[in-house]
């Protein structure tokens, strides 16, 4: 290894360390790293190896690395990645400079490790002893457990243990230094393999094209959820592109990076003097110096991208920050104080102070935010209110029980400017520090999410982190009154989206949002949401299914491993093993987890509690009661394991304990209880009907218009609709593979049915035909049997009092359904006379 004096030597400053030693550790905090309060950006080049494993000289002598470091340190890097464990004298010189470094934990990935029981022994103690040396150490920033494991490697293996052993390994090292961070990094070939107890997500990544990383980088931060993102590579061969081409790539690599909301990038590599595989590697030119350090245009390329982050946008909108707050004194002192610490140069803030009878409006007004104070009106007249006294162009929401990153409205206005969208949000975390049941409310199901059409593009966004253009917003007219506590955020993504506007998503625009503090909140906001449900289905019901529930059409995101790959999850890996970026393909959601969290779970339950007390009446119904406490067991031991995935998904020491376990099983019991509450008392029932006028026998018949003039089956059939729809009945269209036309929803138990069809007669005369017939919904026609055939035996094995009942029980469902395909039938037919 050459040891000449450094051409570089005429550049290098000492770097204060300013006491870091006496800072603490980086941590994660959401999306990025955090020393103490401080935001810590990773400006980092990979390092070394320059000669075999073990030897005394992997790293060079003292005096070259001093001058590396030093060198670095002058250029704005702030971190090195090794990929082995360094000595000691080099944490020391790395601290001595403020670099932080990323340890590279070696071992034998290129192997078929899991083979053999020795092999992962002495993997393990490996890693053990490599920790051990940097346990502790001060400039220590994180382990990395790994180094892209082969594709063949992982599918010879398969994910799922390949993913059990990284999460055994990064465990196993944690013991060792339990302050530690600790990663896998990982690349495109198998971006599936997603270890749950890792802390930050690393990718090394090669894509030259700034578009194209930009692409990936906003698929690696969905995958990442909640956990920062780190690229652990990026890089150009200087030898085969040009030194021009590799400043200029590099750059613009940075840029797009830390612009598409990641935590730090590390450019490979520092030199071109590497060692790997036994052999110096002679045959490239990566380095952002030469063998001998000189350097390359591309290293002053590289500082002046590190110089720019934090990344500004381009422009600077006027952006309005709307708080509207009920009584919300105990915490929007700190949303407040969060947004006085924003780094964007052109926002106001108005905090509407919606009939509050505590100390909020007081708080506001000591911060010098502009204050509005209205009667208690609600939440979506107080959005409107802020709404219509903004000035910004971009009228961004934050609840007052959330307060934002310093860069939240940065990265929102750079969505806004590189994209057509009209609305923009971001994650909403939940703090750590705020108590076992928060801690276990935030792992539970029904908290607010987002909702993804693709890496960019969302369905949904929560109203605690949302932006929106604002002459968009009063193009549509705001936000609709009648939701006071929850659901406008829904209404208002539907309508945007009805007029064909689009809204995107950024992951890096992150708020962290408190969840509840104790049992009772979280029964009464999941009890709220129940009544917005009832709310939305009365004014979308097109959007509802017949049992009054909502589908998506992207995915659904939520808790702190929202992002990562389900374990059901199946892997696209082509033909052989041979595709290059080898990615996630998520599977179904089982039917039993699925039913067991449904609101109407709990309904039918209680239905089957009742059936087993009537065997005190008739015994043959006892036959019920194991039926009723398989059902029962099968609820808890689904929300058990719910509950057990969400808490095994977070990262870092005290998330698996029974305690926390036991908490999020009864929140996940809780739940959908709390969602059924809410819905039946606002008119969400299995029994509810609306916009029915008239009745018809339920049975099937054909009507017949003849008509002079010519007109499309698509218009015939829009008319239809339209007609339907302005009487308030809840109209549904037939899809490609559906032998019908259009549905009239009667209600849960029964529907009608249209098909037509048009004979063309010439002159544009038409004889339109129209085939109505009732459709039953196919669980209640299976219920109803079999409460038919109970009412039967009971009957006639004399249990009057019990075969009445079930004879009464059997009356009443019959009635309903019957009521309901009938009056849908009969609402279908007139509408086919009066459009006719």
């Amino acid at each position: 290894m050459l040891t000449s004096p450094s051409p570089l030597r005429d550049v290098y400053v000492e770097a204060p360390s300013a006491g870091r030693a006496d800072m603490g550790r980086p941590s994660v905090k959401g999306k990025f790293l955090w020393v103490g309060n401080r935001k810590l950006y990773i400006r980092g080049v990979t390092y070394g190896p320059f000669s075999g494993p073990g030897s005394p000289a992997e790293y060079g002598d003292r005096n070259l690395v001093e001058q590396d470091l030093s060198a670095m340190a002058a250029f704005g890097i702030n971190a090195i990645r090794t990929y082995s464990v360094p000595p000691i004298w080099l944490l020391d010189a790395a601290l001595k400079h403020d670099l932080w470094v990323m340890v590279g934990l070696p071992w034998e990935q290129h192997v078929t490790f899991l083979d053999h029981r020795r092999s992962r022994r002495a993997i393990e103690r490996r890693i053990r002893a490599g920790v051990r040396v940097c346990a502790g150490h001060p400039a220590v920033l994180s382990y990395a457990v790994g180094n892209e494991i082969p594709a063949s490697i992982v599918r010879w293996h398969g994910r799922r243990r390949v993913e059990r052993f990284l999460e055994r390994m990064i465990d196993a090292a944690r013991d060792e230094d339990p302050e530690g961070l600790f990663t896998y990094a990982n690349y495109p070939s198998t971006e599936y393999l997603e270890p749950r107890s890792m802390d930050i997500v690393t990718f090394n990544v090669y894509l030259e094209d700034a578009c194209s990383l930009d692409a990936y980088l906003a698929r690696v931060q969905n995958l990442a959820g909640d956990l920062p993102v780190i690229l652990g590579e990026i890089g150009l061969d200087s030898r085969r592109n040009g030194e021009a081409a590799q400043a200029e790539i590099l750059r613009r690599e940075i840029l797009t990076a830390f612009g598409g909301g990641c935590a730090g990038a590390f450019v490979f590599a520092w030199t071109d003097n590497w060692h790997r595989g036994g052999h110096d590697i002679v045959d490239w030119s990566f380095g952002l110096t030469s063998r001998d350090r000189r350097p390359r245009p591309a290293l002053a390329a590289v500082a002046e991208a590190y110089a720019d982050v934090p990344i500004a946008p381009a422009a600077s909108p006027r952006i309005s920050v709307v708080v509207c707050s009920l009584n919300g004194a105990r915490t929007i002192q700190e949303c407040l104080a969060a947004l006085r610490r924003l780094r964007y140069p052109n926002f106001e803030v108005i905090v509407v102070n919606d009939g509050s009878t505590d100390e909020t409006e007081a708080i506001a007004r000591s911060y010098g935010f502009r204050v509005i104070t209205t009667a208690k009106q609600g939440l979506s007249s107080a959005r409107n209110v802020g709404l219509r006294e903004a000035d910004g162009e971009i009228v961004a929401y934050i609840d007052d029980d959330a307060y934002p990153d310093a860069d939240w409205l940065g990265y929102l206005a750079t969505a806004m400017l590189t994209s057509t969208h009209v609305g923009v949000g971001g994650p909403n975390i939940s703090p750590p520090g705020d108590g076992a049941i928060a801690d276990s409310v935030a792992l539970a199901p029904g908290g607010p999410i987002h909702v993804l059409l693709s890496d960019r593009e969302a369905e949904h966004l929560p109203g605690c982190n949302m932006a929106f253009r604002r002459d968009a917003l009063l193009a549509i007219g705001g936000f609709d009154p009648q939701f006071r506590a929850a659901g406008d955020d829904v209404d208002i993504c539907w309508r945007i989206q009805d007029r064909g506007w689009t809204l995107g998503f950024c992951p890096s625009a992150v708020v962290w949002h408190h969840r509840r503090r104790s049992i009772r909140g979280y029964w009464r906001q999941q009890r709220g949401y129940g009544k917005a449900e009832a709310l939305l289905e009365r004014k979308w019901p097109e959007r509802y299914n017949r049992a009054g529930h909502l589908s998506w059409a992207g995915r659904v995101y939520g808790g702190p491993s929202s992002g990562r790959a389900s374990r059901r999850s199946r892997v696209y890996q082509g033909v052989w093993g041979t595709a290059p970026f080898q990615s996630i393909q998520p599977s179904a959601r089982s039917k039993l987890r699925s039913l067991t969290a449904m609101p109407e779970w709990y309904l039918g339950m209680v239905c089957l509690g009742v059936l087993s007390a009537l065997g005190a009446l008739w015994h043959p119904l006892l036959l019920a009661v194991p039926l009723y406490l398989a059902v029962l067991l099968a609820t808890v031991t689904q929300a058990a394991l719910n509950a057990g995935r969400a808490v095994a998904g977070t990262a870092g020491p005290g998330y698996t304990g029974p305690v926390r376990w036991s908490l999020t099983t009864l929140l996940h019991l809780m739940q959908p209880l709390a969602r059924l509450a809410g819905r039946l008392r606002h008119g969400l029932t299995p029994w509810r009907a609306r916009g029915l006028r008239s009745w018809a026998l339920p049975i099937g018949s054909v009507d017949a218009v003849w008509r002079e003039r010519w007109r499309s089956p698509t218009e015939t059939l829009e008319r239809l609709e339209s007609s339907l729809r302005s009487s308030g009945a809840v109209v549904v269209r037939g899809g490609a593979y559906d032998r019908w036309d259009l549905e009239v929803r009667g209600g849960t138990l029964g529907a009608a049915r249209l098909l037509m069809t048009i004979e063309e007669h010439g002159g544009g005369r038409q004889f339109v035909r129209y085939r109505s017939f009732p459709h039953w919904a196919r669980g209640w026609r299976v219920g109803l049997a079999g409460l038919f055939g109970l009412s039967v035996a009971a009957l006639a094995g004399r249990a009057w009092l019990a075969g009445a009942i079930l004879v009464a029980g059997w009356l009443l469902a019959a009635a309903a359904m019957l009521r309901q395909c009938g009056a849908a039938l009969g609402t279908a037919r007139s509408a086919v006379k009066e459009t006719q």
